[in-house]
């Protein structure tokens, strides 16, 4: 699919789409619940479908309604399953989580994904699951991966360096088969939000964990006659997503978003500290988040360079790209080493698609540096399949001075497929073309 963008000047109200992270993490414990969960504002994109249907390949069922899932399960201890396959399609978060938490199962379970999930690293489990009584072959550390449990938590020291989520799938798996107390120390831990995200939809399902600063985690015993047979989990806006919404409005335009907790554990929601320092309007309520231009005009005349580190939250360096790219000065971003194992290897794809639009970016050690306020111009740019390399691409050609093309545009569906549909809906003036 290719879309061009028109310079487009934005007014209007939006509401925030759901947050895969709060989806994913949701549909996890749906699964390891042993009963009935309710689902409020499922998310629909492409990462949140691999979710379901690795639940559903997993033992549970599921009856969809109008604006929510009934998920009933046996949890994962329970299952009946035989030897099966389950893939992840393209979500990182999916293949780091699930996999634990499919080992619980003693029987044997493939685990693959296709695109770049299949060169992604996940030497962490060939380390890692044989601590646990877990047997498993790779792909010299990639997939497919070959396991075959039952997992049996026990004291382990893991490196939480190349991403939380490894710790969440331990943390999910542990807390639902834990028979005592137990400990994981996590060495030199990264993207902490994220981890009070799945301590926050642990707690929802009744489960006991308690955070030691972050350096260990205590694992306490599930107290099932406390836990509710029927769970009513609602999910959250998405503050990933929401964000290249939130920098549209800073460089292009007048809007509010809708939706979003402003008091949510999402890492993302840091995307408010970037907007405030560059010298955008910006009026957080309660309900709704209010961001403009400042009043020298659209394009972002008067933004202004910030400082921002991006070390537990990578996911926001291409919206913050596209802001930093309207800043006048130089702009510092923190956590490049973050981006290396993501859909593509996002500094240098950053670096070099934002080139093509007339923006100078140095990759510096762990810096990222970018020359601002200089005006872009309209060409071609390339989203190499990754979804927020296209959506900072179409952000970023707001206001321009000519017409952007996104190539491969339709990578948004892997977290948000309706992006283009809600920026239109709020004046940029898109074209598609399948």
């Amino acid at each position: 699919m290719i879309v061009t963008i028109q310079p487009s000047q934005l007014k209007g109200t939006i509401t925030a789409a759901a947050s895969k992270s709060s989806m994913q993490r949701a549909c996890a414990a749906a699964l390891l619940h042993i009963g009935q969960t309710v689902i409020q504002n499922p998310g629909i994109s492409n990462d949140d479908l691999a979710a379901i249907k690795m639940i559903q390949d997993l033992g549970a069922t599921i009856q969809e309604e109008a604006d929510k899932l009934i998920v009933n399960s046996e949890g994962m201890l329970g299952t009946s399953n035989e030897a099966l396959t389950v893939n992840c399609g393209e979500s990182g978060l999916g293949i780091r989580m699930f996999t634990p938490i499919a080992a619980l199962s003693s029987k044997p379970i493939t685990i693959t994904g296709k695109g770049s999930l299949l060169t992604r690293p996940m030497d962490f489990f060939d380390t890692v699951l044989p601590q646990l009584g877990v047997h498993i072959t790779s792909n010299s550390g990639k997939l497919p991966l070959h396991i075959q449990g039952p997992l049996a938590p026990a004291a382990i020291t893991v490196d939480g360096s190349l991403s939380s989520q490894f710790l969440t799938g331990l943390l999910f798996a542990f807390a639902a088969s834990a028979k005592e107390e137990v400990t994981i120390t996590v060495t030199d831990l990264k993207s902490k939000p994220y981890i009070d995200l799945s301590l926050k939809v642990l707690t929802e399902f009744g489960y006991a964990i308690v955070n030691n600063h972050y350096e260990s985690f205590t694992i306490k015993p599930l107290d099932t006659a406390k836990q509710k047979a029927t769970i009513d989990y609602t999910v959250e806006g998405d503050w990933s997503g929401a964000a290249f919404l939130l920098v549209a409005g800073a460089i292009a335009g007048d809007i509010t978003v809708k939706g979003l907790d402003v008091f949510s554990t999402q890492a993302d929601k840091k995307i408010l500290e970037a907007l405030q320092d560059c010298g955008c309007t910006l009026s957080v309520q309660e309900k709704q988040i209010e961001v403009a231009c400042p009043p020298l005009g659209i394009g972002g005349d008067g933004l202004k360079a910030f400082h921002f580190d991006a070390t537990d939250c990578p996911d926001l360096f291409p919206p913050l790209v596209a802001l930093a790219a309207y800043c006048h000065g130089k702009t510092v971003i923190e956590g490049v080493s973050r981006l290396a194992h993501k859909e593509s290897d996002r500094g240098i794809t950053l670096q070099q698609e934002f080139a093509k639009l007339g923006v100078e970016i140095i990759l510096q050690g762990d810096l990222m540096i970018i020359d601002g306020g200089n005006g872009l111009k309209g060409a071609t740019v390339h989203s190499r399949h990754d979804h927020r390399i296209a959506m900072a691409c179409a952000v970023a050609a707001l206001p321009a001075s000519g017409e952007v093309t996104i190539e491969e545009a339709d990578a948004v569906n892997k977290s948000y497929p309706n992006f283009y549909k809600h920026i239109e809906q709020i004046g940029a003036l898109v074209s598609i073309f399948l």
